[in-house]
């Protein structure tokens, strides 16, 4: 039944198409009723929440402040009403009723957008929840069985307990600030060269005794938000290897220099690989699905 306790969706339709369409009558014919249905719905709905809606004392009834005011709260009442009744309808087609997205902090945002954009349009009630973590947070929060798709890098290898899929790829440059004593050397840079200065590692954040990928320096900052490290790289703390979608523009601007290094000290400047992984036994639904779809395309 339509009712929330002595509330009813229908009062509050009836409240809102008023508001809509200027008058009670055109409410009427708007919501193809009787007049009277429409002024007799409004003053159930003012009896039972003792509050006037409109001011009778003129040629045709006008909202009060209060009546205002509850017009816009009735707006959102139905409008959550709608998405409790998409997301059951959806789930009863066999839809999930969330899809959660785990996400590395390395995967660049635009095709990611897009692909939403699409299932937004196509399931625009559908809730979506985003979590990004360290490196390897995305991979954490999928065995932990917290999001249905993770999305992110797989370092070293492709573990065996998920399935994944190759989405694009990123590559990695290294990088210092204009000011950093390493972006006045010319020569490819060796080992030797970086291991004295600190080195901005992104780090999973879960441990601090993990593996670490493309570490040269003996001085390591650790950091978990990618945003923050590159706040720090901008400001000349240290030097490390960023994902080059991000430090594009400081390149061109001259904020940030690209390291030369030699093949030793190179280590995982290159391509890496994006993955969309799931728990092998455990496929996406539809909508995770679509999106695998789209991302792939993009």
């Amino acid at each position: 039944m339509d009712v929330l306790g002595a509330l009813t969706l229908d009062q509050l339709r009836v409240l809102v198409t008023i508001a809509d369409t200027g008058s009670f009558s055109a409410a009427g014919r708007s919501l193809m009723r009787a007049q009277s249905a429409i002024s007799q719905s409004v003053a159930n709905l003012e009896a039972t929440q003792g509050v006037m809606l409109f001011d009778r004392a003129g040629h045709r009834p006008v909202l009060t402040e209060a009546g205002r005011v509850l017009v816009e709260q009735a707006r959102l009442v139905l409008a959550g009403a709608a998405r409790f009744e998409a997301v059951a309808a959806g789930t009863r087609q066999g839809l999930e009723p969330e899809l959660t997205l785990a996400i590395d902090p390395m995967v660049p945002s635009g095709p990611l957008i897009e692909s939403l954009r699409v299932l937004h349009e196509t399931w625009p009630q559908l809730p979506i929840s985003f979590s990004t973590e360290g490196l390897g947070g995305a991979l954490r929060r999928l065995r932990r069985k917290e999001a249905a798709l993770a999305i992110g890098l797989l370092l070293p290898d492709v573990p065996e307990d998920v399935v994944a899929v190759p989405l694009s790829t990123i590559e990695l440059v290294a990088v210092a600030a204009l000011s950093h004593p390493l972006a006045r050397c010319h020569a490819p840079l060796t080992r030797a060269d970086l291991e004295p200065h600190v080195q901005l590692v992104l780090s999973s954040g879960a441990t601090t005794d993990g593996p670490d990928y493309g570490v040269a320096s003996f001085a390591r900052w650790r950091f978990i938000d990618l945003g923050r490290r590159l706040d720090f790289l901008r400001a000349g703390f240290g030097w490390c290897r960023m994902p080059r979608h991000l430090v594009e523009a400081d390149l061109k601007d001259g904020r940030l220099v690209q390291l030369d290094l030699d093949d030793d000290a190179t280590g995982q400047q290159g391509a890496l690989t994006i993955y969309a992984t799931h728990l092998v036994g455990h496929p996406p639904g539809p909508v995770g699905r679509r999106l695998l779809a789209e991302m792939s395309a993009e």
